[in-house]
């Protein structure tokens, strides 16, 4: 594996790379807001992708790599996602399919990106569908935005909500929380299902 750092509009993002000779597929997965790329359930997300011949990107925001803990505005998240993906397709580590994706805060960057970013499908890990206690707050709209296939695997009792089905959109719930640390064999093997009918 290897670290890159990339430029964006927003500071230098930090990209642990892990690509094999012939890829099959890029998968590019991204933090949530108060974590790193380290959470189990990246890992383990990450470790089935390579199985199936992904090259895998976990991206570290801008924010992060300067040590700051509070995220930084969802259009400024977005700009050094895209910016980290043209980075990569310049690479011509794209080749295959290319999926984004990330858990919680990261899987709304790259569904509200997925369009741009020329996305083939989007893996969202613990999506955020409200805050805490506030349904009237749906992110919804970020979902229903996104136009190829969509996996949401989900904690049975995420206090962030459980999002709506939907077309091209798969949702899967396991036991667990946010954190989705419960049982990360079924993360997996859902994850790997649904990355092996999309080659």
């Amino acid at each position: 594996m290897s670290a890159l750092e990339i430029e964006t509009p927003h500071g230098p993002a930090r990209v642990h790379l892990d690509a094999p000779n012939e890829a099959r597929g890029l998968l590019v997965l991204g933090h949530g807001a108060g974590g790193g790329v380290d959470a189990p359930d990246l890992a383990r997300a990450e470790l089935e992708a390579q199985a199936l011949g992904f090259t895998t990107a976990l991206v570290e925001q801008p924010y992060r790599v300067a040590g700051r803990r509070s995220p930084a505005p969802a259009k400024q998240l977005d700009a050094a996602w895209l910016a980290v993906v043209a980075d990569l397709r310049e690479r011509g580590l794209t080749s295959g399919v290319l999926i984004t994706g990330g858990r919680s805060s990261g899987a709304r960057v790259a569904c509200r990106t997925a369009a741009e970013a020329r996305a083939d499908g989007v893996l969202c890990l613990a999506f955020p569908e409200h805050p805490p206690g506030r349904p009237e707050k749906s992110r919804q709209d970020e979902l229903d935005g996104v136009e190829v296939p969509v996996l949401v695997v989900q904690g049975k009792s995420d206090p962030f909500g459980m999002p709506a089905d939907g077309p091209g959109r798969e949702i899967v719930t396991v036991k667990g929380n946010h954190s989705l640390k419960s049982d990360l064999d079924a993360v997996g093997e859902v994850v790997a299902g649904w990355l092996a009918r999309l080659l």
